[in-house]
């Protein structure tokens, strides 16, 4: 099972490196990386301020000192001369203790400006690094963006290709309807050149010729029949019907 859970350890890691390599913008990692150092060099400003402010503050006690020193001394010849030798012995004391001071505060003063110097010169190479950094950072950006215009271009491109290669296949099929059309209609020019829908006519009007004599006889039949059957209805002995029609139009002229 530990080598089942290590295995599963590595997968979930590679996935999420792949994850995280997919969603880096390379622009914005070194901007952060820039912005990291620039941070980096504001502490040390700072520092360097720091130690500046406590070695002006030791050198103004040392001032201080220095001064009372001085009157201390002062004070022990004073004392010395009006033959208070006690108090002359205890200027001298304080006067001892305070060079003692003194010499402290001179050792910490040249300790600060140590730090001080070496604080400067770590700001100075600092600064130079984080200058090449920008440099290079905006020359790999510029490259970034360059390739990535690049890639975009070639998929467009890529991707025109394929349309093109679509519009080809679409103008290929109209062409070849085209042809085909043509050819039809070739074919019917030359057909109609030959005669061949003139045949075709001919044989339809003689068809309705025809008819119309079938139909003629069939309607002269029909007559021929009515009148033989008025015949047998008027009989022998009947006017015939030329008769009857006259007799009839001259009493309608009486």
């Amino acid at each position: 099972m530990p080598g089942i859970g290590g295995r599963m350890s590595t997968v979930i890691k590679a996935k999420i490196s792949k994850l995280l390599d997919r969603a880096e913008d390379p622009g914005e990692t070194l901007e952060y990386s820039y912005q990291k150092q620039m941070e980096l060099l504001q502490n040390v400003k700072k520092g360097v301020a720091d130690v500046v402010t406590s070695k002006k503050r030791l050198q103004l006690q040392q001032q201080k000192l220095e001064q009372q020193v001085v009157k201390l001394d002062t004070q022990a010849r004073q004392a010395l001369a009006q033959g208070r030798e006690d108090l002359a012995r205890t200027a001298l004391e304080r006067k001892q203790f305070a060079q003692t001071e003194l010499q402290s505060l001179d050792q910490q003063v040249a300790e600060l400006e140590s730090q001080q110097a070496g604080l400067i010169e770590k700001e100075q190479k600092m600064r130079s690094k984080i200058e090449q950094f920008r440099t290079k950072k905006e020359v790999i950006k510029a490259q970034y963006s360059a390739a990535e215009a690049q890639v975009k271009i070639s998929e467009a491109a890529s991707g025109v290709g394929e349309e093109m290669a679509d519009v080809g296949l679409a103008m290929q099929r109209a062409v070849d309807k085209t042809e085909n059309m043509r050819a039809r209609a070739s074919a019917m020019d030359e057909l109609e050149a030959a005669g061949a829908f003139d045949d075709q006519l001919s044989l339809t009007a003689g068809q309705d010729e025809i008819d119309r004599e079938l139909h003629q006889l069939t309607s002269q039949s029909a007559v021929d029949d009515d009148l033989a059957r008025l015949k047998a209805e008027l009989g022998a002995g009947s006017a015939p019907p030329q008769q009857s029609l006259e007799s009839g139009e001259q009493e309608r002229q009486g």
